[in-house]
């Protein structure tokens, strides 16, 4: 067997000639798209990247002052309001009435204590029994005298309130 002779025909000739031409124009171009593509995309990538890693910075900073806010946002947390609550009413046989005005008015004794930070009004727990408990009350022409049975500070000040006689 043997090659066509196509070396004689120069339309062939001219056909391989084109052909071969070709193939390594369009290989050159397509490694010219493909390196532009491929630079471009590596660039991007590490742009992505500083990106990221400045993200991750800028988030560790805000975490940090975010817990650092919160700490000192629940150090200074403040009362914002006063229960008081007189738990042996029946035991005197004291209608609502007179207990809501008592409770009332010991609210109106200890409302200085509103919007005072918690550790204030922690060290002042005594002064706030001691206000409570030489206070004396007279309803029906009877003396009566509160007792301190439990106090609860948070940004509620709960205080739960016992009354006897006076004597």
């Amino acid at each position: 067997m043997r090659i066509p002779s196509y070396y004689r025909y120069p339309s062939w000739q001219r056909f391989f000639a084109g052909a071969a031409i070709g193939a390594a124009i369009s290989w050159c171009i397509f490694l010219y798209i493909f390196g532009v593509w491929q630079e471009k995309h590596t660039t991007l990538i590490d742009q992505q990247k500083e990106e990221i890693i400045d993200l991750n910075e800028e988030k560790k900073i805000w975490q940090e002052e975010y817990k650092e806010i919160n700490k000192r946002t629940i150090e200074q947390l403040t009362i914002q309001k006063v229960n008081v609550k007189i738990t042996n009413s029946e035991k005197y046989h004291l209608d609502s009435l007179s207990v809501l005005e008592i409770e009332d008015s010991v609210k109106d004794d200890i409302s200085m204590m509103t919007a005072k930070d918690l550790d204030t009004v922690f060290k002042s727990k005594e002064l706030i029994k001691k206000i409570i408990q030489n206070k004396t009350i007279k309803l029906n022409d009877k003396r009566y005298k509160l007792q301190v049975k439990e106090m609860v500070i948070y940004t509620t000040l709960s205080i739960q309130l016992e009354i006897s006689f006076d004597e």
